[in-house]
């Protein structure tokens, strides 16, 4: 072939025309596999390999969280999280994770926290952080805070939001937030009541003195003899706002009710249309998990009052992003990105997620709600 043909980049390395390894005659040799007794890590070893000897100290941390010795689990953990090497990164966030739940087993909340925040703060990637909010979601739940485990889960979804145990999750929060605020409400309300009228008796009575109930002097002034009628009018005006205040406040608190109820049921809908698009790909114990959630799902749904169209229109808004095919997108990418990348991923408060969830049934189903918001200030 003429040289001046030959293109640039077309040479072929030797090694590709060298004869290839000679296969083995006969049968390939056995698989032998390790076999390990039960708890083998309680064994002694003579291993001088440092990573070893923490990993099966490890170990009897993990089984010792998983039989709640969470006392016995925690000097495990703490004893290698004190020897581990600054370099192995993986094992750290492990024990850690360990301690953390630990602590919140044993009531020790705050110190859970921390470690948590910190996990959070190192977090690279969106497995990372996926773990940690989980972990945070764990500690919330024990301490009973719903608003705090509705925020986590919020910014679970934010991670990932074809993940329908999340919105499953966030479902039965607003359930339960419901009543609370809703009790909240009717102690302020209460609370509100004696204050108002407290400055009520008082406007009505201005001589009242700290030490008697009423004091009047010993001659009155001819202008005065007739004051009763004057404080009787004002004392009507006072009532007459309290009751509007109360009226308000009534109808605040059912608004508030139905409100989260809405969101409840939306997260709901959600979760369902995530399953069922899911439950071609599934079989055996998957599939039955799915068609058993589904049906409590709508089972839940009978103790919702809202009307069908309501419920349709629920189902558009909640359903918009959804591919035809989910597939992998339940699975997202690992994003391997700064810490300040990472907390750009997740929603910034409760507020922007609920905005961006349920602004557009909230406007359908609530119109009057920014008016109401106007009257309640008025009248306070």
């Amino acid at each position: 072939m003429d040289t001046g043909c030959w293109l640039f980049g077309g040479e072929v390395e030797d090694s590709v025309f060298e004869e290839g390894p000679k296969r083995r005659s006969g049968p390939p040799a056995s698989y032998c596999a390790k076999l390990c007794e039960p708890q083998w890590f309680y064994e002694e070893t003579e291993s001088s390999d440092d990573v070893e000897v923490l990993t099966l100290k490890k170990f009897k941390g993990d089984l010792a969280y998983r039989r709640q010795e969470y006392q016995k689990a925690l000097q495990e953990y703490s004893s290698i999280s004190e020897k581990l090497s600054p370099t192995n990164f993986a094992m750290k966030r492990d024990v850690q994770e360990g301690q953390a739940r630990c602590l919140a087993h044993l009531g020790r909340h705050m110190e859970a926290l921390e470690i948590a925040a910190n996990l959070e703060n190192k977090a690279t990637n969106t497995d990372h952080l996926t773990t940690v909010l989980y972990l945070q979601l764990a500690i919330f739940s024990s301490l009973q805070n719903l608003e705090k485990t509705i925020f986590c889960l919020q910014k679970l979804i934010s991670l990932h939001p074809f993940n329908p145990w999340n919105w499953g999750r966030l479902a039965e929060a607003y359930l339960n937030l419901g009543p609370a605020l809703s009790a909240a409400l009717a102690s302020s309300q209460k609370q509100q009541s004696f204050t108002s009228s407290d400055k009520t008796i008082k406007s009505s009575f201005p001589h009242a003195g700290k030490d008697c109930l009423l004091s009047f002097p010993e001659t009155l002034p001819e202008s005065s003899l007739f004051p009763v009628e004057a404080n009787s009018s004002n004392s009507q005006k006072n009532e007459k706002a309290i009751t509007n205040i109360q009226n308000c406040m009534a109808e605040k608190r059912e608004t508030v009710l139905t409100e989260t109820q809405l969101k409840a049921c939306a997260s709901f809908i959600r979760t369902r249309l995530l399953l069922q698009f899911t439950q071609p790909q599934q079989t055996s114990f998957a599939l039955e998990r799915n068609l058993r959630t589904q049906q409590e799902i709508e089972d839940k749904m009978k103790g919702f009052s809202f009307k069908e169209d309501t419920l349709l229109l629920i189902a558009e808004v909640m359903g918009e992003d959804i591919p035809e095919k989910i597939k992998d997108e339940v699975h997202t990418e690992v994003k391997c990105v700064g810490s300040v990348a990472l907390t750009a991923l997740v929603t910034a408060s409760s507020e922007e997620f609920e905005d961006k969830w349920f602004r557009k049934i909230k406007d359908h189903f609530c119109p009057f709600e920014n008016q109401f918001h106007t009257e309640i200030q008025i009248l306070a």
